[in-house]
């Protein structure tokens, strides 16, 4: 009797750790599903006869192409057939290769140049049931030779762990640490109470702290640590979600930060932090808008000297010329005018980057500043044909802090925007409306519109859609950019709605002194 109880406990014991053991390897298959989903390195998995099986959200955006439109699908359909063909006989009989030049065809078949990475994944028994393929992308190799060398080791360390990750819990354990530590990115997790329970080398590189002094810390703790503080700031003390954000370390040294949520079958475990460190990117976009300002400064001078001149011979101070002289003086003038717009365009932009750009806010009547640009072109609406119109409200509005000059160029962006993309006989409608919190005004046209593929780029700086090249060669895509930042920086906000061919509309709201 004794015998059939013990018996009895050993088998529930048994089925006890049988039961942990699975819990923890489910546990850790999410874990690595998670790394596999976030890994900014595009993944997919082939199965033995060339089909995809599983991509990761970087696979995605390289393909243009959503999960469910290439699982399933043959490899073949996204490279040239005969090369990726001799990639999967290596593979299966090598077990893994590196560094493949070859072509991705993506979404319409457009063409990106890519590396590609293999390794064969195999079950518990030693069978071959597919292989991971990475991708990187080669379109701005030259730009960033250094870089492509530790993308390539991450890739390869990254794609080597990926398949080890499949196996037994204990090899999936500490293959995830060595992913963690061989990442050039520094890594941080933070268990469900906020606690540090792991700190990878490059984290420990880039705030020069050694992790013994941090683990167990919870994000209170951490901003007695002078190195921690700006980190432990941006983080806050119940983690938020961040996407590159960006950190200033030092004035040389700066790193984007993003927050992932760890969970497990549904239950939070915590947050992964993501330290990417941008201070070359930085560094390269400063010294260029350093260089923009330079040249532009410099270029202003001989510019003004040309259009004094050339206003001189215009109106007779050196001299009376023939009306054919006139005519090839007034081209030249012009021409001067516009490289004169497009250097203080591209200073305005520096200004802009630089954070220097408002200098006069005062309390002013929108009303007064929108017809004072209204004004200027009122000799442009009969020439071009175009119906005018300036919807106001009846009653007086509270006046708003504005950099009078900087709002009047943002408007006039606008406006001359609906103008010069409005065919003959439309029309343009500038509105104003008050709803006690807000002004808004609207710049309405019955023009040629943006197409919807391009509209999220329309803020960009130098952004032209396709469809006003033809029409309209004049202009540098800085317009709508400056236009953008001087709103913002009013503590406003700008859209648009447009449909091509049928015309565009512009908002903007700004608060008045009274809702401040």
């Amino acid at each position: 009797m004794a015998e059939q109880e013990n018996n009895n406990l050993l088998e529930e014991d048994e089925e006890k750790k049988a039961t942990l053991l699975a819990d923890d390897l489910a546990s850790l298959e999410n874990y690595i599903h998670d790394l596999f989903n976030f890994s900014p390195l595009p993944i997919c998995f082939v199965s033995p006869i060339g089909v995809l099986l599983e991509v990761n959200p970087a696979f995605e955006a390289l393909s243009q192409l959503k999960s469910y439109e290439l699982i399933g699908e043959p490899i073949e359909k996204l490279f040239p057939k005969e090369k990726i063909e001799e990639v999967a006989k290596e593979t299966m009989e090598k077990g893994s290769v590196k560094g493949v030049e070859m072509t991705f065809f993506s979404k319409n078949n457009k063409e990106i140049p890519v590396q590609v990475f293999t390794r064969v994944r195999k079950d518990e028994k030693g069978e071959i049931v597919g292989y991971f393929l990475g991708l990187f992308d080669l379109s701005d190799i030259k730009k960033a030779g250094e870089e492509l060398k530790k993308s390539q080791i991450a890739l390869m360390n990254m794609l080597e762990d990926t398949e080890e990750a499949w196996k037994v819990s204990e090899e999936e354990k500490t293959r995830t640490q060595e992913i963690i530590k061989s990442l050039t990115d520094g890594l941080l997790v933070f268990d469900k109470d906020n606690k540090l329970f792991l700190m990878n080398p490059q984290a420990e590189k880039f705030f020069g702290i050694e992790k013994e002094k941090l683990i167990g810390k919870t994000i209170s703790e951490l901003f007695h640590f002078p190195e921690l503080r700006p980190l432990a700031a941006l983080l806050g003390r119940e983690i938020k979600r961040l996407f590159r954000e960006e950190l200033k370390i030092t004035e040389n040294f700066i790193l984007e930060v993003s927050t992932i949520p760890l969970t497990v079958r549904g239950k939070s475990m915590g947050y992964l932090v993501v330290l990417h460190d941008v201070s070359r990117e930085k560094i390269v976009e400063r010294m260029k808008t350093e260089f923009v300002s330079i040249a532009a400064h410099q270029l202003r001078t001989p510019l003004s000297a040309i259009k004094w001149t050339l206003k001189m011979l215009l109106e007779g101070d050196l001299g009376e010329i023939t009306p054919e002289q006139r005519e090839f003086v007034e081209k030249t003038y012009e021409s001067n005018e516009r490289m004169i717009r497009l250097i203080n365009d591209l200073l305005n932009v520096t200004r802009i980057e630089e954070g220097r750009y408002l200098y006069k806010p005062v309390p002013y009547d929108i009303i007064k500043l929108i017809q004072s640009v209204i004004d200027t072109y009122k000799d442009e609406f009969p020439k071009r044909k175009l119906i005018f119109e300036f919807k106001k409200p009846k009653e007086k509005l509270p006046e708003v802090m504005v950099d009078v000059e900087k709002m009047s160029l943002a408007f006039q962006n606008l406006l001359d925007n609906a103008i010069k993309y409005t065919p003959e006989g439309g029309k343009v409608t500038v509105a104003v409306e008050y709803d006690k919190k807000e002004i808004v005004v609207s710049v309405k046209d019955s023009g040629v519109g943006i197409p919807k593929n391009q509209q999220e780029r329309v803020f960009s700086k130098f952004f032209r859609a396709a469809n006003v090249l033809k029409r309209e060669t004049e202009g540098s895509g800085l317009g709508l950019f400056i236009t953008k930042n001087i709103i913002e920086a009013h503590e406003g906000k700008i859209w648009f709605e447009s449909e091509e061919g049928k015309g565009t509309t512009f908002y903007f709201s700004l608060p008045t002194t009274i809702s401040r």
